[in-house]
């Protein structure tokens, strides 16, 4: 098959799926946005990549990172993205496109591209945008809002109707495509998310990237990834001040945009030297960086519930470091952690919760070995490339 792995935003585990499909024989394109503010997998050619395997990054206005909280402009510069992602799909002519992480208006123009040469369109779906733009915007502007929410809910039920399979990454989906969409089960394929565990070794905590910043002799609570609207800031900021007079303790976020820049103002504000705020760091070296954190942190707001579940945590159980997550109780990454004995949960708004499970994780040793272990158990179990690969073949046949 001749297959485009459109992953808009360019995360990690989904080049390792078209390298897999790449080595058991398909032509397959890796097609991406450039210039977006986020964390980025290995999205160029290795030596021992598959010589059907190629890398497309389709060009996104550099102002987009700019004007990234505009609703209007951003908006402008997705649908020109989208149109642009659907000249190449014209161009290559693929059989099938499986398309995620894509924004509603940028994805129209690729399922209509894909139709249009008589391809195969997969939906991957990540999470709802269209239901988060809807929820949005009612609150902001309630009567404009709820036209142009509806307007959103209309594209991608119309992209839905048109793909051959939608596939999601957690049965939770499946109701609210019911329910919001019309969507029969039977159109629906359930792959749950990994990580590229094959890229992502277990490694020492005294490491050169820790000893380089100084923190190979410090217990280290690390946040890594994007801090966006369904992130609460606040929850690092208030877990800093709670160890600012202990200099053993530090609170490190690897991150870029309005979350990153908010904790620098006011960690400067408050004095706080314990919290460290670096960039996103290159790819090659994230399992060096996820070493040197003793305890790894997630956030998610409860209104994100189960539209949204983090991969950063994926990655995190491949480190082989314990879990401390703030999230609904009814999102998918806060159930599985819970249920392997991965690490320590609490609800988003519960900061005494979270800064009590943080102490406790802090000063128990034998708790953080048991649970980074069983934090690798389920990686290794669970996201070897090879099944998820075979799966994606057999749907994308269909």
């Amino acid at each position: 098959m001749r297959i485009v792995v459109h992953d808009y935003a360019g995360h990690p585990f989904q080049t390792s799926l078209s390298r897999a499909l790449a080595a058991r024989g398909h032509e397959v394109v890796h097609a991406f946005a450039s210039t977006l503010q986020t964390p980025r997998g290995d999205l160029k050619r290795r030596p021992d990549d598959p010589p059907t395997l190629e890398f497309h990054e389709i060009p996104m206005d550099p102002n987009y990172v700019r004007y990234k909280y505009s609703f209007v402009r951003r908006r402008n510069m997705e649908v020109r993205y989208g149109h642009a992602a659907a000249d190449f799909i014209r161009e290559w002519k693929p059989d099938a496109v499986l398309s995620g992480n894509t924004p509603t208006e940028t994805q129209e123009p690729i399922t209509r591209a894909t139709v249009e040469i008589g391809g195969r369109f997969y939906y991957w779906v990540q999470d709802f945008y269209s239901l988060a733009v809807d929820r949005l915007l009612r609150q902001k502007i309630p009567l404009i809002g709820s036209l142009i929410g509806k307007y959103y809910r209309h594209l991608d039920a119309k992209q839905f109707r048109l793909s051959s399979r939608i596939v999601t990454i957690t049965e939770d989906f499946t109701p609210i495509l019911a329910d919001e969409f019309g969507i029969s089960s039977e159109q629906i394929e359930v792959v749950p998310n990994w990580a590229a565990i094959e890229e992502i070794p277990t490694c020492v905590k005294g490491n050169e990237w820790a000893i380089r910043h100084g923190l190979h002799n410090r217990f280290v609570f690390l946040y890594t990834g994007t801090i966006g609207m369904k992130h609460n800031p606040a929850m690092l900021l208030e877990l800093a001040k709670r160890y600012r007079n202990d200099s053993n303790v530090r609170v490190v976020i690897t991150s870029e945009g309005i979350g990153a820049e908010w904790l620098k103002k006011e960690a400067a504000d408050a004095d706080l030297k314990n919290l460290l705020v670096l960039p996103y760091q290159p790819y090659d070296e994230l399992p060096s960086v996820m070493a040197t954190g003793d305890v790894l942190i997630g956030l998610l707001e409860e209104d994100a519930g189960v539209f949204s579940v983090p991969s950063k945590t994926l990655s995190y159980l491949c480190a082989g470091r314990p879990l401390l997550l703030a999230v609904p109780p009814s999102n998918l990454c806060a159930r599985f952690t819970l249920e392997n004995g991965a690490g320590l949960t609490v609800a988003p708004g519960d900061l005494d919760g979270f800064l009590a499970a943080a102490e406790n994780l802090r000063s128990s040793p034998a708790l953080r070995e048991s649970l980074s272990k069983n934090a690798r158990r389920y990686a290794e179990n669970h996201f070897p490339i090879d099944r998820t690969a075979e799966n994606f073949e057999r749907i994308l046949a269909i």
